[in-house]
């Protein structure tokens, strides 16, 4: 299923490129139905359920862009999601589409977490440190988990790096009850 999410998403990402579109509106945009469909279950009901008419379906999503604005590449990408059911499947394309975009433009997506709120210097330091790391730059999302005790947990896609004292005491946990 993941092939078929990654399949949809690449095909957006290329129109959206191909096309010279606003990548940022373009995300802003889909995540907009996302965000449309989870708040409506009804409005998720009616995408998929088969034995409602594609046309209806259709006229549907028609109002919603008219009302939300919402470019034509996306308004299409949708209606060929409804047509081949695999609107069930928009929020997963969705994280998708961001992560290749991502991707062709040298970004990495970051979410650091920490015992507080950091401010502004140590934020630019350690966006710098992942920078290196990770050799792209980097977009950093910021949380915060009062159970570290202090230092901070950095993932970088399905990477992990854990930096807290949680994190280190589990470590030398492990190291001792090895030996």
């Amino acid at each position: 299923m993941a092939s078929v999410n990654m399949r949809y998403a690449r095909a957006l990402a290329d129109a959206v490129f191909d096309l010279k579109m606003d990548v940022a509106a373009s995300v802003r945009d889909l995540n907009g139905v996302v965000a449309m469909s989870a708040d409506s279950p009804d409005l998720r009901k009616v995408w998929e359920n088969p034995s409602i008419a594609i046309e209806q379906k259709r006229a549907i999503l028609d109002a919603l862009v008219a009302q939300a604005g919402i470019s034509r590449i996306v308004r299409n990408f949708i209606a060929v999601l409804i047509d081949h059911g695999r609107i069930r499947n928009l929020p997963l394309i969705a994280r998708q589409f961001e992560l290749e975009l991502n991707s062709r433009m040298g970004f990495a997506d970051a979410e650091i977490t920490s015992v507080h709120e950091l401010g502004p210097q140590a934020k630019h330091d350690i966006e710098q440190q992942i920078e290196r790391v990770a050799g792209k730059k980097v977009r950093a999302r910021y949380k915060t988990r009062d159970s570290l005790l202090g230092g901070a947990v950095i993932r970088i896609g399905s990477t992990v790096y854990d930096g807290s004292i949680q994190g280190q005491l589990a470590k030398i946990r492990e190291q001792l009850s090895a030996n």
